[in-house]
């Protein structure tokens, strides 16, 4: 059974602590503002430009897109490859047509069985692992279509482009793996936090002398903050939930190969 560590799932322990910290933070300021012994002197910063914000909040707006871009960006890439996997299964199929019929069905059949048990790796992934199973049959997928008797039968061309979507059938599952192990960057996620805690401080120095219209002010960045840097890290593993690719165009192309050569 496998062994589920917590950095499997470090990124909803971060999420977390980004909606919870956020929060705390503006607990902890609005009580300084107001309940603390050190009100008086904070209300005495009062004078502070408005567009002072502007500086702090780009700098944190700025770092949260760009953590943004890197988490979606990997979705992306899962997906495209995952596309790509399949498609190089799909044109195999194809070309198999070319050869012989005993050579096609034991070519189809390393298709299949390749095919099914790349797409049951997918709960592996969500652990941040991979399948020895996969990667046999990957194995055994290129020492098949290397065989003399393949570059015979399939001819220079033919068979060159068969072991160029064979390599390329491992390298798009070499992305995969390599995606779903990508674990949440501390010290990226810490410049981040600390960008938003000055921010919240901010807004806050620029209405001190309004408490009121402080607390309303950090708690609706606090609001559009939290929420959006929680919604970013929940998706750090592209094989995860709640927007985990799928492995249904690798399954679908399964259905396009038919080991009996019929």
């Amino acid at each position: 059974m496998l062994q589920t560590s917590w950095q499997t799932y470090d990124h909803y322990g971060y999420a977390f602590m980004a909606v919870f910290g956020t929060f705390a933070a503006v607990a902890a300021i609005q009580w300084f503002l107001q309940g603390s012994r050190w009100a008086p002197w904070a209300r005495s910063l009062h004078g502070v430009a408005p567009p002072f914000i502007n500086i702090i909040g780009v700098l944190f707006s700025l770092t949260l897109a760009f953590l943004a871009n890197d988490t979606w960006s990997a979705h992306d890439r899962a997906m495209k490859s995952v596309y790509r996997e399949a498609d190089s299964l799909h044109s195999i199929a194809t070309l198999s047509e070319l050869l012989p019929a005993e050579l096609k069905t034991r070519l189809r059949q390393a298709l299949v069985g390749y095919a099914l048990a790349s797409a049951d790796e997918w709960p592996l992934l969500a652990r941040r692992v991979e399948s020895r199973d996969v990667l046999e049959r990957a194995d055994a997928l290129l020492v098949l279509l290397a065989s003399p008797e393949f570059a015979r039968a399939a001819g220079d061309s033919v068979h060159g482009l068969m072991l160029r979507k064979a390599s390329d059938i491992r390298d798009e599952r070499d992305q995969r793996i390599a995606l779903s192990q990508t674990h949440v960057n501390p010290l990226k996620w810490l410049g981040m936090a600390f960008l938003g805690l000055l921010t919240l401080l901010s807004i806050a120095v620029v209405h001190v002398d309004r408490p009121r219209a402080a607390f309303v002010s950090i708690l609706l960045f606090a609001l559009a903050a939290a929420p959006t840097a929680a919604i970013v890290l929940i998706q750090g593993n592209p094989f995860q939930q709640p927007t985990d690719v799928s492995p249904l165009p690798i399954r679908a192309a399964v259905a396009t190969i038919r080991p009996d050569g019929s």
